[in-house]
């Protein structure tokens, strides 16, 4: 049986190998440039007009794939910004008598904006609620151009100029799929750009989990505007092609039937790649030209293809190279099997005598409706402590978390950090003012690496940074260049250089909570809020946890933590507060809380109380009964 599976193994070894990789990758590039140049050699007339028009879907299926595979927004109205771009560059070249450049840049901004506008809504609704919007202003889209003199009304307009491109005849379509081929690479490349890329990054990390996205810094409403914005850029670059392609616009090309045709391209091969989303939209063209007479029926077999590929292989076409590199792999040690580093503690910081309180918190009510979560709690931390927060079940330890890290808006009450009033500041300014926070159940992103985690926390760049990817593009990578050293020094400080390229979820629980906390001080901030770090972690594993914290703290970041080991609280924090029913009962050192009648009749009951009343010293349970 060894013997079987030696093969299988030197087999994985090869494909793992980076520098295999790094040359195989520009290779394949080569060769498929290679491949687009020379096939229409081989195509009739026909054959090439259909080439020319998957194309046109190709791009517009890019767009569709930054949106909804990359940032996780759902969008139904890609095709109407493809009609966008088709119908402005139609009315200004036709009716305005503009020429066709000058006609296709407005055109593509005004898909842009557009874009912008069907991404409104995006700030309030998601899932299947803003598909619901989406595809509303669509056929709002749809029934004006159907209606509207100004487009033609059901006829369409007709008469669209050829592209001039000095001399060259692009009514031959041969030709016409040259400039084609070179707006398709320059779309494809661009797409990549952004998505392997800082601003990608963002987009999947809020895709992934927008709450754990925004408690890192990323401004996730922007983001979902710029989400939109790239997809209406897309769809206008495809109208303009469309409309220079065909000459003629009219409202069924850019129907619901249309828009679905396009879903299945991208949900088929794969809508969290865009090669995939490519690879679907040129391959569904052609079965879609092959099935002409069986229009129907085709209908029917997209949908239960896109349901069967929901269900069975929600990668689409783009995950078979995966899961067959799974497949080869599942025989050899992957980082999975490897063990955890030691911590490296980071170095001390210079002591400050004269520290004064870091957080303040006065008089913090809470209220969901008729339930009182908090009830005028407050509690000063000082900078450079580790402040304890514990409690029985219920008595809103997390929901003071969540009010401070500003997931929450207070009732009443005022949160200070420093001295300044941060109460209803969105996540995202907390973590840029230096406030940073784990949370009581795994918060990771599902479709990121343990490094790409890091590089996503280290990200301090303000959104409007985004316009260096046009202008600037040089800049981006040397930014990618800083952000990766920083997390490889990231890595190795926490011991998790060996899980670098491995998805979280796939690694053992404690190394999970390990590269959560990782992730916190990524940002290297002032305040550090602990939920639950020791929550499923074995002795071991407790124990390296406290030497973490204590380097943490000795860096020069205050922790405030909240555990349910009453054993570690003691040991770890300096001052201990206790909540219970929403109220502070007890404050003071861990010797102090342990022995408070308060504490022993929250966690215990009055009996317990009573008899600590009477036999001195009294000792914390060290854990609290479920």
């Amino acid at each position: 049986m060894t013997s079987d599976l030696q093969p299988l193994q030197r087999r994985a070894a090869v494909l793992r190998r980076p520098d295999l990789r790094r040359l195989g990758r520009p290779a394949g590039y080569l060769v498929l440039a290679v491949l687009a140049w020379l096939l229409p050699y081989g195509l009739g007339g026909y054959d090439m007009h259909v080439l020319d028009t998957a194309l046109v879907f190709a791009i517009l299926a890019i767009g569709q794939g930054l949106v909804m595979g990359i940032a996780g927004q759902i969008n139904l109205a890609q095709v109407a910004f493809m009609g966008v771009g088709a119908y402005t560059t139609a009315i200004l070249t036709t009716q305005e008598h503009m020429a066709f450049w000058p006609a296709a840049v407005l055109a593509v901004a005004a898909a842009a904006l557009m874009g912008l506008l069907i991404g409104l809504p995006a700030l309030r609704v998601q899932s299947h609620y803003l598909g619901i919007v989406t595809l509303g202003l669509s056929l709002a889209f749809l029934n004006w151009v159907t209606n509207a003199p100004l487009a033609g009304s059901g006829s369409g307009l007709s008469g669209i100029p050829v592209p001039p491109l000095g001399g060259v005849d692009l009514t031959n379509d041969y030709l016409y799929y040259y400039v084609e081929l070179l707006a398709f690479v320059a779309a494809l490349a661009f797409g990549l750009f952004v998505v392997r890329t800082r601003l990608g990054r963002r987009m999947r990390a809020m895709r992934d989990d927008s709450l754990a996205a925004g408690s890192l810094g990323a401004r996730i409403p922007v983001l979902r505007m710029t989400a939109f914005l790239l997809a209406g850029v897309y769809g206008g670059v495809a109208g303009v092609l469309y409309a220079g392609l065909i000459r003629f616009v009219a409202p069924e090309t850019f129907s619901i039937t249309e828009m679905f045709l396009l879903l299945a391209m991208v949900v088929i091969g794969g809508r969290q790649s865009l090669w995939g989303c490519v690879v679907g939209a040129l391959a569904l063209s052609a079965v879609q030209e092959e099935l002409t007479d069986l229009s129907t029926y085709a209908q029917l077999g997209y949908g239960a293809v896109v349901v069967l590929m929901v269900v069975f292989a929600p990668t689409g076409l783009a995950g078979v190279p995966h899961r067959l590199r799974t497949a080869l792999q599942r025989r050899a040690p992957g980082p999975e099997s490897a063990t955890v580093g030691p911590f490296r503690p980071y170095p001390p910081a210079e002591p400050r005598p004269d520290a004064g309180t870091l957080l303040q918190l006065d008089a913090i009510t809470m209220r969901f409706k008729g339930l009182v979560a908090l009830s005028e709690v407050s509690l000063q931390v000082r900078a450079g402590e580790i402040r304890g927060v514990v409690g029985p079940n219920g008595s809103g330890k997390t929901t003071l978390f969540n009010i401070i890290s500003g997931l929450y808006r207070a009732s009443a009450g005022t949160v200070a950090l420093q001295g300044r009033q941060i109460g209803g500041m969105r996540p995202y300014r907390l973590a840029h003012l230096g406030l940073a926070r784990t949370f009581q159940n795994l918060r990771l992103f599902r479709r990121l690496t343990v490094r790409e985690h890091l590089l996503a926390a280290l990200d301090r760049s303000p959104t409007r940074w985004a316009w260096r990817y046009v202008l600037w593009p040089v800049g981006v990578w040397r930014g990618e260049r800083d952000l990766g050293r920083q997390a490889d020094a990231l890595l190795d400080r926490f011991g998790l250089a060996a899980f670098a390229g491995a998805i979280p979820y796939a690694l053992p629980y404690g190394i999970q909570r390990r590269v959560e906390l990782a992730r916190a001080m990524a940002g290297s901030p002032q305040l550090l809020l602990l939920d639950e770090p020791a929550a499923g972690l074995n002795g071991t594993e407790k124990a390296q946890l406290v030497e973490i914290v204590k380097s943490i703290r000795d860096s020069g970041t205050t922790v405030v933590i909240i555990e349910h080991d009453m054993g570690l609280v003691m040991s770890l924090c300096e001052q201990v507060t206790v909540l219970a029913a929403g109220r502070v009962i007890a404050h003071g050192s861990p010797a102090q809380v342990a022995a408070d009648p308060q504490v022993i009749e929250a966690y215990l009951g009055r009996a317990a109380a009573d008899r600590a009343g009477q036999e001195q010293p009294v000792t914390t349970p060290s854990e609290e009964p479920s």
